[in-house]
């Protein structure tokens, strides 16, 4: 049995932490986005597809490039941001499953059905973007997850092998604490669970 992590970190990594749109001018290092993926990679994936795939997009030019498709209400809070993720998925994932999923053969199953690699591609991808978001906040990084881009054109730019489409972005790096919107509710237990 895995043992429960500190209270304390549980608060801070579920409950205390916040959505970010404001940034510290403070750099984020390539070793800690590498120490991001190595701890987000071991996170479970259905048949341990790990479909997600991640563009750090950190340079003053990479960054012109995405703020272009971003709608206008995103671009200064991206470009503000240290780093700005990617979170795509390869819909080619299953080519990968010899080496990723050695003890069954499950890549011709997948091969014969194109509807079950795009679902495997979708859900899983995203939620190996959810790991990433706690992943950063495990290594006392604040977030920006945001929808809000033209996905058609950032494909074209960011993946034209088309192999890659992106689900979401994240803005990674130092948040401003000073400049946090007050917290909304979420749902009480009775509003969105039910036990059977």
């Amino acid at each position: 049995m895995i043992p429960q992590i500190d209270a304390q970190l549980a608060v801070v990594m579920f409950e205390e932490a916040r959505t970010h749109s404001s940034w510290l001018d403070r750099p984020v290092p390539d070793e800690l986005l590498i120490k991001l993926y190595e701890r987000l990679r071991w996170a479970p994936t259905s048949i341990n597809s790990n479909p997600g795939r991640f563009v750090f997009v950190r340079t003053p030019e990479s960054k012109k490039r995405l703020a272009s498709h971003m709608l206008p209400m995103n671009v200064e809070k991206t470009m503000a941001a240290p780093v700005s993720v990617i979170v795509a998925r390869d819909t080619r994932f299953h080519e990968l499953m010899p080496e990723l999923f050695p003890g069954r053969p499950v890549k011709a199953g997948l091969d014969a059905n194109p509807g079950l690699v795009e679902a495997t591609a979708i859900r899983n991808a995203t939620l190996q973007g959810a790991y990433l978001i706690l992943a950063a906040r495990s290594l006392g990084l604040d977030c920006g997850p945001m929808s809000g881009f033209n996905s058609t054109t950032l494909d074209a730019d960011f993946f034209p092998d088309g192999r890659w489409k992106s689900d979401f972005l994240v803005n990674v790096g130092y948040g401003d604490m000073a400049k946090v919107w007050p917290r909304n509710p979420r749902l009480e237990f009775s509003q969105a669970c039910i036990i059977c």
